[in-house]
């Protein structure tokens, strides 16, 4: 099947044209024109996907493996050593970012993973109604995510709305019109902001939240004409 093909239907699924303007979602290695056997699907290209990947094959990556200009092909370092090796495997890569949470995945975690029904979505946050003490929210999030430990700021109301950004959602402290806001990745200086202007934050985690994306992609390929493998890398981080 050929790769624009592909990008086609990926395209139709969620447009890229809805991606950030400092995303590089789209095609990232390889031709419209290149004949594909096989899809892999997974957060993140890493050395340990690429060890099992075949040839002729395509990845869909949530997370870019280019996303800031580069000057040069270091083999070396990351990321031109993961480029070469698909290259020379003729892989192709496609990812889809910020299109795709507006469009699919902060949905899918606040439905699938954390149970909520009524879901409204306002560009990359989704929002719905909770009505339960911070308490029981953050342990319904650390059963629903399978973790031990958040980080959280505020807990002395109740939470009657609840927003949603998987990933890294603290430049949005700003735009939520909810009690508590669920994301990854906050900042010292955005938690300070939050807990001065009364929302209660939830850090879930950039990768937590995030490796949902090849089950959530999975489910919208099942009738696709090629087989779709699913894998996930790794967590980089590691907690002791």
């Amino acid at each position: 099947m050929q790769l624009k093909q592909i990008y086609k239907s990926l395209d139709e699924l969620s447009p890229f044209e809805l991606q950030e303007s400092w995303d590089n979602s789209g095609l990232l290695v390889g031709a419209m024109s290149d004949e594909v056997e096989r899809i892999y699907i997974s957060l993140d290209v890493d050395s340990q996907l690429l060890d099992s990947v075949e040839e002729n094959s395509l990845i869909v990556v949530h997370h870019p493996l280019i996303f800031k200009g580069l000057k040069k092909i270091d083999a070396s370092e990351f990321p031109s050593n993961l480029i070469k090796r698909m290259i020379k495997k003729d892989i192709s890569l496609i990812a889809m970012h910020t299109n795709f949470d507006t469009t699919h995945l902060n949905k899918y975690v606040a439905t699938k993973i954390l149970g909520f029904k009524e879901i409204t979505c306002k560009g990359h946050i989704c929002y719905f109604d909770v009505n339960i003490s911070f308490e029981e929210l953050l342990s319904h999030v650390k059963k629903s995510f399978k973790v031990d430990i958040l980080r959280s700021v505020g807990g002395e109301k109740v939470i009657k709305r609840c927003a949603l950004t998987t990933g890294s959602g603290g430049d949005l402290i700003g735009e939520v019109d909810a009690d508590c806001f669920l994301s990854g990745d906050f900042k010292y200086h955005q938690a300070l902001e939050a807990k001065e202007n009364g929302l209660n934050l939830i850090d879930i985690g950039h990768y937590e939240s995030e490796r949902y994306f090849s089950e959530c992609l999975g489910e919208n390929l099942i009738n696709f004409p090629l087989k779709a493998i699913m894998s996930n890398s790794k967590n980089p981080f590691e907690y002791k």
